[in-house]
């Protein structure tokens, strides 16, 4: 029963989706886990850029089946327009199937989004104001709307009734703002109901039934382990599990069906939004970075703030996520640069520390990295595929990087393009994805 797991390491856009599209062409099924439709997977294939928010990264493949799972956030209108944009381009999304227990995302939930961020000023999250985090909180809070009420219209409109009265309240009294129509909302999604109904499964036995059959099953999350509820840079983090054992509890697996767990990560950092940034340049360094690595959000266009490798952060993820396996991508963003910096320790008040603090407040006021310098390779690697022609000065930081982690590194993206990888370690490689 092969499985493997694909997360991101740091605070997202580490390039999952491209890495997610090139593996899963072994697979039978690509589910999606978490997370809504706040973030976005790019693919970039023969010149065409896809950009999926929903849907799994493995829909360019027509033999495979894509679940987003239970424990993913749907926001329906989001969904159905993802659909018909990638099939306008002549991708067949008939085997994309949702999950009776995922919940929905109101218009409600993206309102409450946006005046929550107002009403904190200086103090917001940084949402992308999609209405995720008052979705989960729904869900958290057991009045949520889930998709298997799509099936039954006057189980929906009773629980949306109840919803939007209540909503109405926080709305009108605590926010001052005008109240919203449940008619109009409910018109709206009966059609996005009679929509996606042919695509509503019970996916938990779809799955096990799958893993029983032995099929290849690949596991992709949205944003990355620094995000997470638990374990990330709280409170400037998503609402959901990014982390590996957000797999069991997103999808509705135990833990013993999984098996490689693959790890992505920038040769870089980079961060949408506020929240703590130890290694962040500050400097024109990071426009070059930002410029050459294309760093604007997939999903809100946002400049991403650019900063230098953490090990530190990068270990402390690896050993939540239990990696087996790394990956870096955007190897060829570096090529130009004359030094590299890579961020080993951390300081605080004087004292220097090996391990990611749990405290907000020491990051925001008291942490300091803590660099080694490496000599740049100057030199295009973009269309090098063997690691035994990559510039010395490349393998010196590579071979560090796992020194410093004590993992093996699989694969080296050098390009955004779907074939522009180096493998590094073949006999694994293809040992886990043959």
């Amino acid at each position: 029963m092969p499985s493997n797991v694909i997360v991101g390491l740091q605070w997202g856009d580490e390039g999952k989706g491209k890495i997610t599209d090139l593996l899963a062409k072994n697979s039978d099924y690509v589910i999606r886990y978490q997370g809504g439709n706040n973030s976005g997977h790019s693919i970039h294939i023969n010149n065409r850029y896809f950009i999926l928010h929903l849907i799994p990264s493995g829909v360019v493949y027509p033999f495979i089946k894509c679940i987003i799972g239970p424990g993913v956030v749907i926001d329906p209108k989001s969904l159905i327009q993802e659909i018909k944009d990638i099939e306008s381009i002549g991708i067949n999304t008939s085997k994309v199937f949702l999950s009776k227990r995922a919940h929905i995302t109101m218009p409600y939930h993206r309102l409450l989004d946006q005046y929550k961020e107002e009403y904190l000023g200086d103090r917001s999250i940084g949402t992308t104001h999609r209405g995720i985090g008052p979705t989960y909180e729904d869900k958290i809070a057991r009045i949520g709307i889930r998709v298997l009420d799509f099936l039954n219209l006057k189980i929906f409109y009773k629980k949306l009734k109840e919803n939007i009265d209540y909503k109405n309240k926080i709305i009108t009294k605590v926010y001052k703002r005008p109240s919203i129509s449940f008619q109009s909302i409910y018109e709206e999604y009966i059609e996005y109901a009679k929509t996606l109904s042919p695509r509503i499964i019970d996916s938990v036995y779809e799955i096990h039934n799958a893993f029983h059959k032995g099929k290849k099953i690949l596991f992709e999350g949205a944003q990355a382990m620094l995000l997470d509820i638990n374990y990330g840079t709280y409170p400037y983090v998503t609402t959901s599990s990014t982390s590996t054992g957000g797999v069991c509890t997103g999808s509705g697996i135990p833990p013993n069906l999984l098996k490689n767990f693959i790890g992505v990560a920038k040769s870089y950092c980079t961060r949408v939004g506020s929240g703590p940034f130890p290694t962040e340049i500050r400097n024109n360094m990071s426009d070059i970075i930002r410029r050459r690595g294309n760093e604007y959000g997939s999903t809100t266009n946002r400049p991403r703030r650019c900063g230098w490798l953490d090990l530190l952060s990068l270990k402390y993820s690896c050993m939540i996520n239990g990696i087996t396996h790394l990956i870096i991508t955007k190897m060829d963003v570096l090529s130009e640069l004359e030094f590299i910096k890579v961020c080993v320790e951390y300081k605080i008040n004087g004292k220097r520390i090996q391990y990611f603090p749990a405290s907000i407040e020491l990051f925001e006021e008291k942490v300091e990295a803590i660099y080694i310098d490496f000599p740049g390779w100057k030199k295009d690697i973009s269309h090098i595929y063997e690691y035994e022609y990559l510039p010395k000065n490349c393998k010196k930081y590579v071979n560090f990087i796992e020194s410093y982690l004590n993992l093996e590194i699989l694969l080296i993206s050098v390009g955004s393009e779907r074939n522009q990888n180096i493998i590094k370690n073949k006999s694994s490689f293809f040992k886990i994805f043959s």
